[in-house]
């Protein structure tokens, strides 16, 4: 399931780079397109996703359609890597901070409880994002809410576990 499921993140990723692009490349659509994969990236390749925001930060230095090409090349080989545990619990701690504010103790508790459960194997990965998505819903965030790392491939698919 796990090589299923990272194939078809892939196959998603690879589209929606192909549609943000599909107008002509340029770096403001470079810089949207990495704001919203970069927890996605986070999970599957922590040096990766340093690698693919130094390239984003210094856009400007390279010929276009070379970054285009290689800023593909490079999110494809960092979402080959099979996503662990403990990468998921690092990028759901991430995205839980976006609502330290907002949530109440109880809630940022149980949260952090859900993730932790899940880092030691006692939870499937839909348990903290299906929390995570609730307190998305109560308090609204665009940013996190347009993170591909909740949703990378249609929810129809079935895939996460």
């Amino acid at each position: 399931p796990a090589l299923r499921e990272n194939f078809i993140t892939r196959i998603f990723a690879c589209h929606d780079y192909q549609q943000q692009m599909q107008d002509g490349f340029n770096v403001a659509k470079l810089v949207d397109f990495h704001s919203r994969y970069k927890f996605l990236v986070m999970a599957h390749s922590p040096v990766a996703y340093r690698e693919l925001g130094r390239l984003v930060a210094s856009a400007t230095l390279f010929n276009p359609a070379h970054l285009a090409e290689r800023y593909l090349n490079d999110l494809m080989q960092a979402l080959k890597n099979i996503a662990s545990r403990k990468q998921h619990a690092n990028v759901l701690q991430h995205l839980q901070g976006f609502f330290k504010k907002s949530l109440s103790s109880t809630e940022k508790g149980e949260l952090t409880d859900v993730i932790h459960r899940y880092r030691q194997g006692f939870l499937p990965l839909m348990a903290p994002l299906t929390l995570l998505s609730h307190h998305l819903r109560q308090y609204p965030n665009r940013y996190v809410a347009a993170q591909r790392y909740l949703n990378p491939y249609p929810e129809q698919l079935g895939l996460r576990a």
